[in-house]
């Protein structure tokens, strides 16, 4: 039996603003002869200037969102990840921290004071985000928490025009790029995009174009099999782009990558039939890409063998991919947990539970090291190493 999820209705002005936006997606369909791809669909949902989820104010992390990322759940996370950040910063003269969707600005708090603990702090910490929300946020944390090192940190946006020596961070960033939707209808390859039925935003079948096309192919043969009829799932053309714009701005140094996701063989995997787009809103997961409209976030699964290939294909080195606990373990959750003591120690114990059980975040998330350049400060991880499954 299907449970239906109960949707607790936005207030009026939220709601107002998921009209103004669904709008502005009719107007579009109107211009577009009343079909639009879905990555267009997904990039007017996230990104569109003042209504998109990201562009517009609604709060998306922690409690009162729609989501709990790592870095919220507990300081561990950022702990962990600095004693691999720590060594490659200290090796430039003029190391920097660049971090893409910077959520509340709870991870570059943690980074920064963990960083300071270890006298490696980074010449800047650069941070782009495209909410003017989540900005205001995350200079309002820091200010409040690390007031002696705001100095430091620098709020930009877009990708600095010349390249630096440091680090990348990308944490759930690469789930909202927008994906294209596909079906595989007896030999051929149909676009699922979106329509108006009545008034109201439906899924809708269009013709495939090239690039679509050519994606899907090359899906079928780094897999040695074709996808069957009646297949459904998602093809990120932007990922080789984005990933080529980060390589583009990094001379020397790595770019850490968490995300949720799959190699390709497990994400293409002949059981997975309806692909993995899933919706976020108020801890509500669900597959509904048109309730409320700006309101929820749209995400779809990573392909990291997608990842690797882009990476690598843009002069980048893959250093690591292994799982979000694998990873933890081997940057030393246990020994940051046993410097707390007491109270502290049994809320740690908590939080690490979610950040590490197989059931929670500890095998759905994966993490990948890019390398760029000189990396030869990059410590060795000890965990397992999972790069042969891409």
């Amino acid at each position: 039996m299907e449970v239906q999820l109960k949707f607790p209705v936005p207030p009026k002005d939220a709601l107002a603003h998921s009209q103004r936006l669904e709008r502005l997606i009719q107007d579009q369909l109107s211009i577009a002869g009343g079909w639009i791809s879905f990555a267009k669909y997904m990039e007017l949902a996230l990104y569109a200037p003042g209504l998109g989820y990201y562009s517009a104010g609604a709060r998306k992390f922690g409690v009162d969102g729609d989501f709990t990322t790592a870095p919220e759940i507990s300081p561990l996370y950022a702990r962990c990840l600095s004693n691999i950040l720590a060594p490659v910063v200290q090796s430039f003269d003029h190391g920097m921290i660049l971090e893409l969707g910077g959520g509340t600005g709870v991870l570059a708090v943690e980074v920064l004071l963990a960083l300071e603990q270890r006298d490696a702090l980074p010449d800047r910490y650069l941070m782009l985000d495209v909410s003017a929300d989540l900005r205001e946020r995350q200079q309002s944390l820091v200010e409040e928490k690390v007031p002696d090192l705001a100095h430091l940190v620098e709020w930009i946006d877009s990708l600095p025009g010349a390249a630096f020596d440091g680090v990348i961070l990308a944490n759930e960033v690469i789930d909202a790029l927008p994906v294209e939707r596909f079906v595989i209808s007896g030999d051929d390859v149909q676009a699922v995009g979106v329509g108006d039925r009545d008034g109201s935003l439906v899924w809708s079948r269009g013709v495939a174009g090239n690039n679509l096309c050519e994606g899907v192919r090359a899906i079928e043969n780094m897999l040695n099999t074709k996808l069957p009829s009646g297949y459904e799932s998602e093809f990120s053309p932007g990922l080789p782009p984005w990933i080529s714009g980060l390589a583009g701005v990094l001379a020397n140094g790595i770019v850490m990558l968490a995300d949720y996701g799959y190699p390709r063989r497990d994400y293409y995997h002949a059981d997975r039939t309806q692909g993995t787009l899933r919706c976020h809103y108020r801890h509500r997961s669900h597959d509904d890409p048109f309730l409320y409209p700006g309101l929820q976030d749209i995400t779809a699964w990573v392909d990291f063998s997608a990842v690797a290939e882009a990476a690598q294909d843009a002069g980048f080195s893959l250093e690591v991919y292994t799982t979000q606990a694998q990873f933890l373990l081997g940057a030393g959750i246990d020994a940051e947990f046993a410097t707390m003591s007491g109270t502290d120690q049994l809320v740690a114990a908590q939080q690490a539970r979610v950040l590490l059980m197989p059931g929670e975040m500890g095998e759905h998330f994966k993490l990948m090291l890019l390398g760029k350049g000189d990396v030869s400060a990059l410590p060795e991880l000890e965990c397992r190493d999972f790069r042969s499954w891409l």
